[in-house]
């Protein structure tokens, strides 16, 4: 999830349905361990354990905070001329998603990325990726900026990143017959429905509904999980979500049309 710490469409028209598009040749899948994340998705995890263990272990307080200050997002910056601050008006609508304000917080954006970022890195690969995670973590900034104007708070962590890759699986991980969430590889990659077609699967509506009422608890102050004492910024969940579910076909390298209707 996102912290606040204190401080300073689918341009995708009918066509029927494909079959899903075998892009290896594998052995038994069940002969494969169920448990294998991408390279990269372990790498993402690596980089953010060696971020957290500076900021929140080996540095000093003082260090530490600068980094939380020049690299954590604030809505704050964008109320003053850029010409009378600095260039962290630039950078950090990308890099607070790679701080993290507890080892709770960390460990849990852990397991969701684990989780969404595994099909999501495995369908698009790694300069897709990259870039999906800037997009999505510009706009889960910026729509939290949006609706707290020139709070000085500090916005920080993944999940808006990990709301937008939780967004995009709706379109192709969830519904009849397709494998889920498996971090095993089977080979195999599903035809991406489109916004309408992914709107009337029951499962994509269930976890929808799911998403949003988790969020609506946290904007009344509940918290789930993470680290229980810091605020939680559900407004960048749900703009990283939206920009996820609604703009995935533009990152999306399988070709064909998108399913409209489901068989």
């Amino acid at each position: 999830m996102d912290e606040k710490t204190k401080g300073p469409f689918d341009p995708e028209g009918p066509d029927e349905e494909e079959p899903f598009l075998k892009v290896t040749e594998r052995g038994d899948p069940s002969q494969e361990p169920f448990f294998n994340l991408p390279g990269g998705i372990t790498v993402i995890l690596v980089v953010l354990l060696i971020i957290y263990s500076g900021t929140g272990w080996f540095l000093s307080d003082e260090i530490s905070e600068w980094i939380m200050s020049e690299f954590g997002f604030s809505p704050l910056r964008y109320v003053y001329s850029f010409a009378d601050q600095d260039f962290a008006w630039l950078w950090t609508p990308v890099t607070y998603s790679l701080l993290h304000g507890s080892i709770e917080h960390l460990g849990f954006n852990a397991l969701w990325l684990a989780a969404f970022g595994t099909p999501v890195w495995r369908r698009i690969g790694a300069f897709r990726f990259a870039i999906f995670w800037v997009v999505t973590a510009v706009a889960s900034a910026f729509f939290h900026a949006a609706l707290n104007w020139g709070d000085s708070s500090l916005l920080i962590g993944a999940s808006g990143v990990i709301s937008g890759l939780m967004g995009a699986c709706c379109r192709f991980v969830f519904g009849p017959g397709r494998m889920g969430l498996m971090l095993r590889d089977t080979g195999e990659l599903a035809p991406r429905f489109s916004i309408l077609a992914a709107l009337q699967q029951k499962t994509v509506i269930v976890f929808i509904v799911m998403f949003v009422f988790a969020n609506a608890i946290i904007a009344f102050g509940v918290t789930l999980a993470g680290d229980p004492g810091a605020p939680i910024a559900w407004d960048a969940h749900l703009g990283g979500f939206l920009v996820g579910f609604l703009g995935f076909g533009l990152f999306d390298p399988v070709r064909g049309k998108a399913l409209e209707t489901q068989s």
